[in-house]
C-alpha cells in the first residue's frame, strides 16, 4: 500500500509541472503601465461599469475589437526603467475594456490603477510582465 501510494504521489506531481509548464509556455510578454480611475467611459462597454480589474488592449492585442472582453492573467517578471524592487509576487486577471491607442500608450496592457497595484509598486510606473488568457 506505501508503494503504491508513492506513485500516486509521484503522479499527481508529475501533474502539477505539465500544467505549469503549459501555462508558462503560452505566455507572451510585453509591458505594462497603468491608467487611474474612472475606468469608464471604455471604447468596449461604453458608460458599463466592469469594476476596477480592467485594462486596455495597445494594438499588439487589440486586433480590431477582438480583444474585448478577454480575460488575460498579467504577473510582473521586471522593471522597465530604475525603479528599485518594481514587481510583487503573484498575479491579476483582468478584463480588456479598453483600447490603448499608438502613439500614446506606452505599454503592452495598460492596466487599472488597482490592477497594476496588486503586481507591481505604483512608483515603477512601467514594468515588464507575462500575460496569457485567462
Amino acid at each position: 500500500m506505501g508503494a503504491l501510494r508513492v506513485v500516486i504521489h509521484g503522479f499527481i506531481m508529475v501533474i502539477i509541472a505539465i500544467c505549469l509548464m503549459s501555462e508558462a509556455a503560452n505566455a507572451e510578454q510585453g509591458t505594462a503601465i497603468f491608467y487611474d480611475p474612472p475606468y469608464i467611459p471604455s471604447a468596449c462597454y461604453g458608460r458599463q461599469n466592469l469594476g476596477v480589474m480592467v485594462a486596455g488592449a495597445s494594438d499588439a492585442i487589440w486586433r480590431n475589437r477582438a480583444a474585448c472582453g478577454k480575460n488575460y492573467r498579467v504577473r510582473c517578471i521586471g522593471g522597465a526603467n530604475l525603479a528599485p524592487h518594481p514587481c510583487k509576487s503573484g498575479n491579476v486577471v483582468v478584463k480588456i475594456v479598453d483600447y490603448c491607442s499608438s502613439p500614446g500608450c506606452n505599454g503592452t496592457i495598460n492596466l487599472s490603477r488597482d490592477a497594476f497595484s496588486k503586481i507591481a509598486d505604483l512608483n515603477a510606473g512601467k514594468v515588464k510582465i507575462e500575460y496569457f488568457p485567462a
